[in-house]
């Protein structure tokens, strides 16, 4: 199956604005989002408790910055999505909560131009999966830690695969009957016929291993629940 592109990608969430800026009802496909919101944030400010600079890629409706802030107020905020309506709800949003800078780059994080050595806390919420090719992966978590200040933390919570493959059928088969419990047959085959076509998650160990090969000293599995997880990794 070819995959979305770039452009099919963004369009999608050029129409999904409001949904994706409700944390209650907006992402019940996510396992754990809540949990996940939490614990990544809650790391963050505890591994870069003086933190100045944040940067949320494929930042969507802005929740992530907005959780970040509740736990490190003020932050000069970098928002970088496809979308331009969700970058101009997530500016809105996260203006009000901060007094520090809030810059939006609409763009392809593997493309947008950011400085080096920067930030304190990159927040990756939902957006990874959208990697291609190992090539891909990899090019772009180097870029990740080249923007990342020495200290600074990279926060990922994801779609995930497991590297056994009837341990990655089982994971699957759960998700697709969650799923099926929230909205019906036909909603568990909608959302795993998007998935198929629009993602390419990789496995916790193959992200964690992948970060120590860029240079990330420490690297840490917050939470995982079937094909979801929320981890992170420490320059």
């Amino acid at each position: 199956m070819n995959k979305s592109t770039v452009e099919e990608i963004k369009e999608r969430f050029d129409n999904d604005v409001e949904r994706f800026s409700n944390l209650e009802t907006g992402q019940l496909s996510t396992i754990d989002a809540k949990i996940s919101l939490e614990l990544i944030t809650e790391a963050s400010k505890r591994i870069v408790p003086n933190a100045e600079n944040l940067l949320d890629i494929g930042c969507g409706g802005g929740n992530y910055s907005l959780m970040m802030l509740t736990k490190v107020p003020n932050l000069n905020c970098t928002l970088v999505d496809l979308s331009k309506p969700m970058l101009e709800k997530a500016y809105e949003r996260v203006s009000q909560q901060t007094s520090k800078n809030v810059e939006i780059l609409q763009g392809d994080i593997r493309e947008v131009r950011l400085k080096e050595n920067h930030f304190d806390i990159i927040l990756a919420g939902a957006v990874l999966h959208h990697l291609r090719d190992d090539q891909d992966w990899e090019t772009t978590f180097g870029k990740l830690f080249k923007l990342l200040k020495p200290g600074g933390c990279l926060m990922i919570s994801d779609l995930i695969t497991q590297d056994n493959e009837r341990l990655n059928d089982y994971t699957w088969e759960r998700y697709g009957d969650y799923l099926e419990e929230l909205g019906g047959k036909d909603y568990r085959t909608k959302v795993l016929d998007y998935v198929a076509k629009e993602d390419s998650p990789r496995s916790i160990n193959y992200q964690l291993e992948l970060m120590k090969k860029v240079g990330f000293t420490s690297v840490e599995i917050l939470h995982k629940n079937m094909c979801f997880g929320a981890f992170g990794g420490i320059k």
